[in-house]
């Protein structure tokens, strides 16, 4: 029993750790900013968009078509599911029948979501 509420400790310390780092790291910038041991070298350029070391074109505000955005989330997804795969195939053998169906459940939700993204033309670039 005395184990099981280490853990419990543990976690609360690494929670605590978690929040007093970066609070501390607040503080202390703000408190440099306040006694002016930081420099504070404030420019016109530093505050432009950046973008690959190219000068930007236009303004700040320029809107962006959500296709490059819908098709970004589209291969996030697609891509996280090797990440789910990948440790299935490496237990392969261990896993039995069971896994293997689970697997194809998995990838024909993978595949109805695909096709229902190929059908809405999410995958095409052009209009």
């Amino acid at each position: 029993m005395e184990d099981y509420f280490r853990q419990y400790i543990l976690v609360m310390i690494y929670t605590g750790l978690c929040v007093l780092v970066p609070l501390g790291m607040l503080i202390i910038s703000y408190l440099f900013n306040l006694v002016k041991i930081r420099p504070d070298k404030s420019f016109a350029s530093k505050y432009d968009t950046y973008e690959c070391g190219a000068e930007t074109i236009g303004g700040k505000w320029v809107q962006f078509n959500f296709r490059y955005y819908m098709f970004a989330l589209l291969f996030l997804v697609f891509d996280v599911e090797v990440i789910f795969i990948y440790p299935w195939a490496v237990k392969f053998n261990q896993l039995g029948l069971f896994a293997l169906i689970e697997m194809f459940i998995f990838i024909g939700i993978l595949v109805v979501a695909w096709v229902y993204a190929w059908k809405k033309k999410d995958l095409e670039w052009e209009d």
